[in-house]
């Protein structure tokens, strides 16, 4: 059993940065891929971007390629979302995931409660 924990969350501007930490419980952790997926209001939930157990190995989403970077503290059980040059279009809650594979919301078995990131133009 895993248990996600995101903060790092708020108001911010276009064009602001934001890191958003996703803490998890258990020692499976570093057995895991790890993903973040977002949800706007009105739309699908959305993949942003995953990284593998190792850390070695990230996968992102178009829309955030070359602004966001995923990594993984497996010592402290925890994951990051580094979030540059951020966009209106980025306002979504953020979910961190784990157990899975790939970029489908339904291949993930563990989720985290999300938290809100709002850039405002």
């Amino acid at each position: 059993q895993v248990q996600l924990v995101e903060s790092g969350g708020g108001l911010v501007q276009a064009g602001d940065s934001l890191r958003l930490s996703c803490a998890a419980s258990g020692r499976s952790f570093r057995n895991y891929y790890i993903a973040w997926f977002r949800q706007a209001p009105g739309k699908e939930r959305e993949f942003v971007a995953r990284i593998s157990s190792s850390g070695d190995y990230n996968y992102y989403a178009d829309s955030v390629k070359g602004r966001f970077t995923i990594s993984r503290d497996n010592a402290k059980n925890t994951e990051y979302l580094q979030m540059n040059s951020l966009k209106p279009e980025d306002t979504a809650v953020y979910y961190c995931a784990a157990d899975g594979i790939g970029t489908r919301v339904d291949s993930y078995k563990y989720w985290g409660q999300g938290t809100q990131v709002t850039v405002s133009s």
